[in-house]
Parts: structure tokens; C-alpha cells; sequence
């Protein structure tokens, strides 16, 4: 199966970039991300924040970002339609099919193709954005163009487009596919001499201006375009050009209103504060999950809910109960019949975690936490700066759980808050992300395999 699928990838991906509108959107892109430099000056913040992006550089980034999704949307839309809904209708898929080749191959060497092609794209438009950061955004009159990031990219897009023309012109090489093959390293040569020149032409460090943050934001984005490619793959499978891009285009908007039209239902629960700081009662053990052990949090109130002593109280990381890290209550607990002073409790005594001393003035937070129970509450994660918390444990609605399962999520993809926040990005949760996307991927072309089945090809 490995050498078929092979040899219809490579097509594919031959195939996608030839086409036209693949060099239009990726120079449009450029286009546009040029054009942003321009547009985004409305002091949002100084320039000396900490941060890969500051002031209207943020608007700068948030705008190239969005900018990739949509033209990357409209190229998986366009290029999986050329790959198979456009040789469904002209026959030319009898060819493949007609072999000893499964319909299973036929899609999975279908999407690689496609899903090489707009990596291409991805990885040119991320560049484009990339120069479009260190240029910076023109807030005022008197600000200087980087004339570095304008020299290099334009000798790379303009060369590129040069040779294209010349040695399509003599040799007959076709010109779109000529542009991107030469576009590719002419463009990553670019980006590499302005992270090694300044504004004023002197050299510098090459970490000096490398965005590690801002890349791991496009990688999610990347993995976005590759889940609405599948999504792209799966609709062409039945349906025309037309109608895949505008299935695409339901997806794409689908998935960025799925939290607040199915996700806030999937988990219901609503917070009676927010930790501002949290220290463990022990100096050398900052676990919670041992009977006895003691937190003191500091909360930010954000309800008129009444908080007393043996109330039990429940944290977690979402607003919504998403992640909870504390296991709902035994019906037989009860505080009065527990003598919360004590660290050791008798064997059977249900667990929970309890607040013992509100407020509590000797160690400057406001309330003190206790693991109580006999085995203790078996807690995920112990309270941090930043956890919500709950007087009632989180309730899940299946229907929704399943329904906002199956819809691709934008919001997951998108990390931009992070970096505009001067937060770090975890690789362990780009590695999570990849996951959910892949999943997503393998879902949808389950989906296009049995659509492409019962086809009529004929």
C-alpha cells in the first residue's frame, strides 16, 4: 500500500502546485501581511513591555495570524477540490481506481498530497509573516522601514518570480510550481539575512530577533489548516467546488462558535472566585494529595456566594469546571462529624477537600484548605495562582460532550493569547494539540473513505 500512496501524493502535490490560484493566495498572503504594517497602528500598549510582541505589533500579529487561517482555508478548499471532485466529474479518476488500487489509498495519497502542498503554503505565508514582525508596524509618520526586510524580500518574491518567467519563457517550465520551488529557499534565505542584520545594517546575534513563541503559535495554526483539509478531502469526495469551499468555510466558523454555542453546555458549573496565590503548609512536601496536608489560597471573589468553615470547595482551571481537579464529594460526608483540627482521620471517613480556618490571618492569604479523609481526596493538581473555585461539582450534558467532541475546535488551535500575554507557549501542550488534530484528521477521512466507497466514479 506504501508505494501507491506514494506515488499519488507526490502527484498530488505536483498537481496542487501547479495550479494557478496556489501561487495567487500564497502571494496575496504576502500581500496582505505587507499591507497590515500599515493598517494596525492603534497603540495597543508600549514597545517596552516584556514580550516577542509588544505595542501595535500584537494587532500586527493577531491580524497575519487570522490572515493565514482564512487563506489557508480557502486553499485546502480549492486544491482538494482540484484533487478529486474535479477528476470525479472528468473521469480521469477511472484511471486510478480502475487498477488494483483501493479507494482507501486512493484518499489517504489524495490528502498527503494536498497536505504537502499547503505545508508549502503554511511555511511561505508563516515567513511572510515572520518579516512582517521584525519590520514592525509604521505607527507613526516618523518611524523608519526596516530596509533589510524590504531588500531581502523583495529580491526573494521578485527573483522568484523573475526566474519563473524566464524559464518558462525559454524552457517551458510552468511557471507556478517554478515560483514556489524557487520561493521556498529564496524566502528562507531572506528571513535568515534579516535575523542577522539590524535595521541599520549591522550584523547581530541571529537569536536576537527569532520569535520561538510566534512559531509555535503558527505551528497550531498549521495544524488547523491540515484538519480543515481533511474536512476539505472529505466534502469534495461528493461535492463540487463551490460547495466544498463554503463546507470548509461552516467548519472554520462552526468551530470558532462551538465553545460558546455547545462547549458551555458540555460542562456546566459556575465559580465562586479565582486563586490570586497559594502555598502549601509545608515548606518541604507541596503535595495534596496526602491526608491531612494543608493549602492557604488568597481568592479573587467573583460571587456573593457565603463561604464558611466545613464548606466543601472544589478548584480547577476553566471558568466551567473543564478539568476539575478535585472528584465530587461522598454523599455520607458530612464536616460537623469530623474533627477538622486533626491530620489523621479515622479509616472509612469519607474524603474531601474542606476549608478549616476563614479567613485566616497568620500567613496573609485568606482561606486554609484541608485534605480531609481516611483515604484523602485523591486531587489531581494542587490549587494554583489562576484556578477557579466551586462550591458544587461539575455537571456534564453527554449530548453536548459528543457533539463539541466531533466539531473541530478553532479556539484549540488558537494560542495567540499566550504570546500576546508574554506567556509561554509548553511544548507539551503543541504536542497535545497535535494529538487533538490528528484525531480530527483520521475522524474526517474515515468519513471521506466511506463517502468516496459508494461513489459512482463512472
Amino acid at each position: 500500500m506504501i508505494a501507491p500512496v506514494t506515488t499519488i501524493a507526490k502527484n498530488t502535490l505536483i498537481e496542487a502546485i501547479r495550479q494557478p490560484v496556489f501561487l495567487i493566495l500564497v502571494l496575496v498572503a504576502g500581500l496582505l501581511q505587507v499591507l497590515n504594517t500599515w493598517i494596525t497602528g492603534f497603540s495597543m500598549g508600549y514597545r517596552r513591555v516584556p514580550g516577542e510582541v509588544t505595542g501595535d505589533d500584537k494587532l500586527l500579529l493577531d491580524i497575519g495570524l487570522s490572515t493565514i487561517f482564512v487563506c489557508g482555508t480557502l486553499l485546502a478548499a480549492f486544491i482538494a477540490t482540484a484533487a478529486i471532485s474535479r477528476e470525479i466529474e472528468n473521469k480521469t479518476i477511472l484511471t486510478v481506481v480502475s487498477k488494483p488500487v483501493g479507494r482507501t489509498t486512493v484518499v489517504i495519497g489524495k490528502y498527503l498530497g494536498i497536505a504537502g502542498a499547503l505545508a508549502i503554503a503554511i511555511y511561505l505565508m508563516q515567513l511572510g509573516l515572520l518579516l512582517a514582525i521584525r519590520h514592525g508596524v509604521l505607527s507613526t509618520a516618523a518611524d523608519d522601514p526596516d530596509q533589510p526586510v524590504i531588500v531581502f524580500t523583495c529580491l526573494a518574491v521578485f527573483g522568484s518570480l523573475i526566474i519563473a518567467a524566464i524559464t518558462n519563457f525559454m524552457y517551458g517550465w510552468q511557471f507556478s510550481q517554478t515560483t514556489v520551488f524557487f520561493l521556498v529557499p529564496t524566502l528562507t534565505l531572506a528571513y535568515l539575512g534579516v535575523l542577522l542584520i539590524d535595521e541599520d545594517w549591522k550584523m547581530q546575534p541571529v537569536f536576537t530577533d527569532i520569535k520561538p513563541q510566534i512559531m509555535l503559535a503558527g505551528s497550531g495554526i498549521a495544524i488547523a489548516l491540515l484538519v480543515l483539509a481533511a474536512v476539505a478531502t472529505a466534502a469534495s469526495t461528493r461535492l463540487g467546488q463551490v460547495m466544498t469551499i463554503v463546507v470548509c468555510a461552516g467548519v472554520f466558523v462552526l468551530g470558532l462558535l462551538s465553545n460558546h454555542f455547545i462547549g458551555r453546555y458540555a460542562y456546566v458549573n459556575t465559580p465562586v472566585g479565582e486563586i490570586t496565590g497559594a502555598q502549601s503548609d509545608s515548606q518541604i512536601n507541596q503535595r495534596f494529595d496526602e491526608m491531612g496536608a494543608v493549602y492557604h489560597i488568597a481568592i479573587k471573589r467573583e460571587s456573593t456566594a457565603e463561604l464558611a468553615i466545613g464548606d466543601v470547595l472544589y478548584y480547577g482551571p476553566s471558568p466551567n469546571g473543564v478539568g476539575i481537579s478535585t472528584p465530587p464529594v461522598s454523599p455520607a460526608f458530612d464536616a460537623s462529624d469530623i474533627n477538622l483540627d486533626n491530620t489523621r482521620f479515622p479509616a472509612g471517613t469519607p474524603g474531601a477537600i474542606v476549608i478549616t480556618q476563614f479567613p485566616d490571618e497568620t500567613n496573609g492569604l485568606g482561606i486554609t484548605l484541608k485534605n480531609v479523609g481516611n483515604p484523602p481526596v485523591p486531587v489531581l493538581a494542587p490549587p494554583m495562582a489562576g484556578d477557579f473555585i466551586f462550591i458544587t461539582h461539575t455537571t456534564t450534558n453527554p449530548l453536548a460532550q459528543v457533539a463539541w467532541g466531533v466539531i473541530p475546535n478553532m479556539h484549540v488551535f488558537w494560542m495567540i493569547d499566550a504570546v500576546s500575554q508574554a506567556r509561554d507557549i509548553p511544548l507539551s501542550h503543541l504536542g497535545l494539540i497535535a494529538l487533538y488534530g490528528l484525531s480530527q484528521i483520521i475522524a474526517m477521512l474515515a468519513v471521506a473513505v466511506m463517502l468516496f466507497q459508494t461513489r459512482d466514479v463512472g
